[in-house]
């Protein structure tokens, strides 16, 4: 049987995007999944536990004494179990793993493209991590993009070239369980009342990492620029405060700051995209935006911010609306439009989920890994 080892940052990594792949993968193969992790067993809760978990301490940040520490670890683990196939996902993650099967003469080696850190940076910043990006797209064998746009703005900033990439797909990265993720009226109730929210609220739902990329304060701006005379719209935001803004975005809401709900991070997701009825992601950078997917499976339309990755994700005015990045007011507009047009909303809720169980459901994306695995172990 062949051997193939991915390689991820940390745990939420494998939660958000691993499990599917990983369960269709270790029905063809001998799975290792090298992973920041204190729990060896986590996978258990999912019966994967004929997937073999090793820790290594990969930082998401950049740590030279860590990072050599882990670059050796891979080193010795790759020396010692020659792999198949050596694939990685997030940036670290990705230049470790590349460089160290690189040096230890793995024929295959793919990275995962999800999303260019740089592109928020600037002076020495953003050219350290851009020529990060650049070696490990040069150790790679193989280039995986979760978008077209992703591919498009990497070759023509000349970072790769246009070979050596693919999408699986019409993109994303493991697609969306559509079991998992669908609309779900008891659960919508049960959520309001959690949330403390009333049954006859416009809910607007942020979900992902809390941070200033995010564009997570720009969406607090814009929701207290919105007309709401009724006070019927409610803002949630929900994940991880990673860049600890919970006040500066209870502040940025101004007066409707009651009428905002923080949440931390979730393992069910699906609860918070089930209660909504409009979802806005206002990154600065995305290679994809798979909550947009996640949202759509569950007919919630979504105002996105018009940037690479996003434009993938949504179909514009016709599975959701784009808006001009970093201008609150181009998003409170957006917003009114889907707020105040009921009709309009459920359309473009109803498409978006027709398209997501149309192109990217986890059993049609995660079919297209296996076929990729098989083209190139056939090589």
């Amino acid at each position: 049987m062949k051997k193939i080892c991915l390689v991820a940052s940390a745990e939420i990594v494998v939660h958000f995007f691993l499990i599917e792949p990983l369960r269709v993968l270790s029905r063809e193969y001998d799975v290792t999944l090298v992973v920041n992790t204190d729990n060896c067993h986590f996978l258990d809760d999912y019966g994967l536990s004929d997937v073999r978990v090793i820790p290594v301490a990969i930082e998401r940040e950049i740590k030279p004494l860590a990072d050599l520490r882990a670059l050796s670890r891979l080193i010795r683990l790759f020396r010692a179990e020659s792999f198949d196939v050596v694939h990685s996902i997030t940036p670290k993650a990705g230049l470790l793993a590349m460089l160290a099967a690189k040096l230890t003469s793995h024929a295959v080696r793919i990275h995962n493209l999800s999303g260019q850190v740089w592109v928020t940076r600037d002076g020495l910043s953003r050219l350290l991590l851009k020529n990060i990006d650049r070696m490990t797209m040069k150790f790679a064998t193989h280039l995986l993009s979760d978008s077209q746009s992703q591919i498009d703005f990497l070759v023509a900033g000349k970072l790769v070239g246009r070979s050596k990439c693919r999408v699986l797909g019409d993109g994303s990265v493991a697609g969306v369980n559509i079991d998992r993720f669908k609309p779900d009226l008891q659960m919508k109730h049960a959520m309001r009342q959690k949330m403390n929210t009333p049954e006859s609220a416009k809910v607007v739902l942020f979900l992902g990492r809390l941070k200033r990329d995010k564009g997570v304060l720009d969406l607090a701006r814009a929701f207290a620029l919105l007309e709401d005379p009724n006070e019927t719209v409610w803002l949630w935001v929900v994940g991880p405060d990673e860049d600890g803004l919970g006040k500066e975005i209870e502040a940025a809401c101004g007066s409707r700051s009651n009428r905002l709900r923080i949440e931390g991070y979730t393992r069910n997701s699906q609860q918070y995209f089930a209660a909504a009825d409009l979802f806005c992601l206002p990154s600065y950078r995305e290679s994809f935006g798979v909550a947009i997917l996640e949202a759509a499976a569950c007919g919630v339309p979504t105002v996105g911010s018009r940037i690479y990755g996003i434009t993938d994700a949504v179909k514009e005015n016709e599975t959701g609306v784009l808006f001009n990045v970093g201008q609150p007011q181009s998003l409170s507009d957006a917003m009114q439009q889907m707020l105040d047009d009921d009709l309009l909303r459920e359309q473009l809720g109803k498409r978006a989920m027709d398209r997501v169980h149309r192109l990217f459901s986890s059993a049609r994306v995660t079919h297209l890994w296996v076929e990729f695995y098989q083209m190139l172990l056939k090589r």
